[in-house]
């Protein structure tokens, strides 16, 4: 598995020709390699402001997003490590607040492949290690720590004692690295996820989750157990009900009446809950309930259900509005499409990962949409969009077709003046962070 980045900066590029070269030897799993890595480095890791580590199959970013902004309104200078990134490799490493600069980014990089050049480190340990020295060298008051697959195997979990572990919602994805076959993990496939991402906890740090079906909490109960980690359960520890106007959030502490997200979709309310209660039960770092509730309001987080602004993609359906959204699995797309079932029919323009069940999460948007188009995602291995429409057309989606690219497939829609009023593109946050170059709009 590898990731793919490019920079205008020739420094940062010379870096991440570098980092495009390294893949996972194949069958090595473990820590061993980003251990070795870091003590080579000093062991950054050692030395961060408060750590806030966040794993879930959907959700964490999300829920990231929300622990920061609520950090932030409290008046805290905060880290950031969340991932893929869209656009740009900076955006995996916010330094107090901002994205890492480009020059820093080029020097960090190099002394970690430098460092480790002869241990044949993967793209996910270079990034976590450059990210680590980052959080040491610069002076914060938290940091938000996004896990990047699964938990117990993931670069970021050589984390001794975060200030509090979260675990958001759970379902299947990266079966091929996650459900592998392993000696003395659970059978059931949820319960074999609940335990690579559960395996973040930590002795003596709280472990804050949502509520899952009773052989996935089992096993987080399990684990939590087992290493000495406050299982904080939703539920039973802390509740959480989404009104039409609010959200009731109650725990040991007392009651919140707490504004709804900015953020589109019923699931962000889940998401923003979460984060409450990870704030609300560690102890290291004070957040008031103002604050809290300014950071619903004030989180933002691309490509999740985003409304794209004014650009070059949207001026090509000027008569129509463009939902951006990275659902890649199942689970994802029956959220989203849930939360736009109020907007269908919608025209679709899709494009998925090669290595994503085709009918899961085409299968989960159809009964929303009225048209697709089928599309490439460049410079990445990706379902063909000819056996895509295929797939799709006649049964699962009245009207499908193929487009070399996404403004083709706008000027297609755009061509259907009695078309749906609402575009959706979906498929892959990779697809998506092409939308977002293309129409002007790269996070900052």
């Amino acid at each position: 598995m590898k990731d793919f980045a490019i920079s205008e900066n020739p420094a940062v590029q010379e870096q991440l020709d570098r980092l495009g070269h390294l893949t996972v030897p194949q069958g090595r799993f473990g820590l061993e390699t980003i251990t070795a890595m870091l003590a080579r480095l000093g062991d950054p890791q050692r030395h961060l402001p408060p750590v806030f580590h966040v794993a879930g199959t959907n959700g964490k970013g999300s829920t990231c997003a929300f622990l920061r902004a609520m950090l932030e309104a409290q008046g805290l200078v905060v880290h950031a490590a969340t991932k893929p990134h869209l656009v740009r490799y900076n955006e995996r490493i916010r330094v107090a607040g901002k994205l890492i600069d480009d020059n820093w980014l080029a020097a960090l990089l190099r002394e970690v492949l430098d460092a480790s050049d002869d241990l044949d480190p993967s793209f996910f340990e270079v990034t976590a290690a450059a990210t680590f020295l980052a959080f040491a060298r610069v002076p914060a008051d938290a940091c938000v720590i996004e896990v990047g697959l699964g938990g117990r195997l993931d670069a970021t979990n050589v984390i001794a004692s975060p200030a509090v572990c979260g675990i958001a919602a759970l379902g299947i994805d990266h079966e091929s690295f996650l459900l592998r076959p392993e000696a003395g993990t659970p059978d059931d496939p949820l319960a074999r996820i609940a335990f690579e991402k559960a395996s973040i906890a930590r002795p003596g740090s709280p472990l804050v989750t949502q509520a899952y079906a009773p052989a996935v909490g089992a096993e987080i109960a399990r684990i939590a157990e087992a290493v000495g980690a406050p299982h904080v359960l939703r539920g039973r520890d802390w509740l959480a009900e989404t009104s039409a106007t609010s959200i009731a959030y109650r725990d040991r502490n007392g009651s919140l009446k707490l504004p709804l997200p900015m953020l589109a979709g019923a699931h962000q309310a889940e998401n923003a809950a979460l984060a409450v209660a990870m704030l609300r039960h560690q102890n290291v770092v004070t957040v008031s309930p103002e604050a809290v509730a300014s950071g619903i309001r004030a989180a933002r987080w691309p490509a999740r259900l985003q409304l794209l602004s004014p650009g070059p993609l949207t001026a090509l359906v000027p008569s129509r509005t463009i939902w951006l959204d990275g659902a890649h699995n199942a689970d994802a797309a029956t959220a989203l499409a849930a939360a736009l079932a109020d907007k269908a029919p919608l025209a679709l323009v899709f494009a998925l990962m090669a290595n994503r069940p085709l009918h899961d999460v085409l299968g989960a948007l159809a009964p929303i949409v009225a048209e697709a188009h089928i599309v490439p995602i460049p410079g990445h291995a990706h379902h063909d969009p000819l056996a895509v429409a295929a797939f799709a057309s006649p049964g699962l989606i009245p009207r499908c077709t193929t487009a070399a690219d996404i403004p083709e497939a706008l000027r297609q829609i755009a061509a259907y003046p009695d078309g749906p009023t609402t575009v959706l593109i979906a498929g892959s946050l990779y697809l998506a962070g092409e939308v977002l170059k293309l129409n002007e709009e790269v996070p900052d």
